[in-house]
């Protein structure tokens, strides 16, 4: 299982901060030199932050040294709970702008919120010193990752503070939400169609689909409310965010249940078909908006896992 940041002790969190770093610093050069091509001023800036993080490890695995001698135990992202799993963005096909800017500044508010928390890690003046040096200096990443999509400002004065509300907005709110709609939308289907086509009663398919939904968004929001302290990812506190994707999930099952309040059940699965349609488009659309997925590509990931779970659930109500 993996522990927690209180759990580390200064040696511990010392050399998590020197993988951490490490890890940042390839993920930049390896950014950079996938879009040096089409875009030299960004690969710049990349190579910059590359350079930083680079001097941010060497200063790290100095006082390691002073402190602890010459071996450092590997403590990775993965093995302390509450940093953000990341996509191999630098995999991307087609990298934009606003993508890598998005991961930087995903990477930077990370390392800051590491930082700030690890100091109360220890007592020794050195460590604490240099971990709010470093927290610190990784605030400086706010401005190259300003430079990066410059063009895409109207006056060229977008706000910090507008910018960071954005992020805990998405981290708080949209990531929790969207996770839950998915899933109420689209793990119910099975079972309330199922019911429906076994049964061609409009009223034991309602009481499945309430039944799915509700249950569904109880298990969802514990889950997410334990799945991290928000610590370190940003993402606020466990306890909204649980009830943010506990609702959405009891939401995106509801959505295509209450059709089947309607006695007629030839037209109560007509008008549950057109919601889970509309549904998907939604969950499509919210993950174009606010997660930088291509529409095309949302869609397709969206509508054939939805229809999957359709076709599943018709299946096995037919058989």
């Amino acid at each position: 299982m993996p522990k927690t940041l209180k759990d580390l002790n200064a040696q511990e969190v010392l050399a998590l901060a020197i993988q951490s770093e490490e890890e940042d610093g390839r993920i930049y050069a390896d950014l950079a030199e996938r879009v040096g091509s089409d875009y030299p001023e960004t690969a710049k800036s990349l190579k910059t932050m590359h350079e930083e993080e680079d001097g941010h490890r060497h200063r790290l695995i100095d006082l390691y040294q002073q402190k602890f001698g010459e071996h450092i135990p590997l403590i990775r992202r993965q093995d302390v709970k509450g940093f953000i799993t990341r996509k191999p963005l630098w995999l991307t096909a087609n990298l934009t702008v606003p993508m890598i800017r998005h991961e930087i500044e995903s990477m930077e508010d990370e390392a800051r919120n590491f930082y700030q928390a690890a100091i109360s890690q220890t007592s020794d003046a050195a460590v604490r010193q240099l971990l709010g040096d470093l927290a610190a200096e990784e605030s400086k990443h706010y401005d190259l990752a300003e430079e990066m999509d410059e063009q895409q400002k109207k006056s060229g004065a977008r706000e910090k503070e507008d910018d960071s509300s954005r992020r805990k907005f998405v981290l708080q709110i949209v990531q929790p939400g969207l996770a839950g709609l998915m899933d109420g939308s689209v793990s119910t289907l099975a079972p309330v169609f199922a019911a429906a086509f076994a049964t061609k009663n409009s009223w034991d398919a309602f009481l499945v689909g309430m039944a799915a939904s509700v249950g569904a968004g109880i298990s969802m929001g514990f889950a997410e409310a334990m799945s991290d302290d928000g610590v370190l990812s940003g993402r606020g506190k466990p306890l909204a965010r649980g009830i943010v994707c506990g609702a959405m999930t009891t939401a995106g099952g509801i959505g295509h249940t209450l059709p089947f309040l309607i006695s007629n059940f030839n037209f109560a699965m007509t008008i549950a078909v057109v919601i889970v349609a509309i549904e998907l488009a939604v969950i499509a659309w919210i993950r174009h908006r606010y997660m930088d997925t291509p529409l095309l590509s949302a869609a397709f990931q969206v509508i054939v896992g939805g229809v999957l779970v359709f076709i599943v659930g018709i299946l096995i109500g037919s058989a």
